[in-house]
């Protein structure tokens, strides 16, 4: 038995017309908010209210910057300009500081280091050379 599996997940569904849902009622809510103008205001106020809603519902409806909707951008917007703009530095802490004092680890027995001669340095780069372990055998 086979399935189909769906090609195009990301792309909204038309549902009414060539409209998705969401842009259907973008325009559905500015039509009405605009119907509602002409009844509350005189012409000339109800046309230069009605243009912006007609143009801010167009875009949130149909424009896309960076293929993201402009209702993130919109949004955004408001957001920015809704918060304080004035960041203020507290030095002040919450509790008085700890006093850091260091942990004084025990110390490791001193170990005598080998001291390195002038011909036991040149045998060791001949067992690099030669790849022999020469040294070993003569030394034991």
């Amino acid at each position: 038995m086979q399935y189909q599996v769906p090609q195009f997940v990301d792309v909204e569904d038309k549902i009414i017309g060539p409209l998705t849902l969401k842009q259907f009622l973008y325009l559905a809510f500015a039509g009405a908010l605009i119907f509602v103008f002409w009844f509350l205001f005189n012409f000339y106020f109800w046309l230069i209210t009605s243009i912006p809603v007609a143009a801010l519902a167009s875009a949130f409806a149909f424009l896309k910057i960076n293929d993201r909707p402009f209702v993130y951008f919109f949004l955004s917007f408001v957001r920015y300009f809704s918060k304080p703009k004035i960041y203020i530095f507290s030095a002040i802490p919450s509790e008085p500081p700890k006093e850091f004092v260091p942990e004084k680890k025990p110390e490791a027995p001193q170990i005598q280091e080998k001291k390195l001669t002038i011909s036991k340095l040149k045998e060791l780069a001949l067992n690099l050379d030669i790849g022999t372990d020469r040294i070993n055998n003569e030394t034991q």
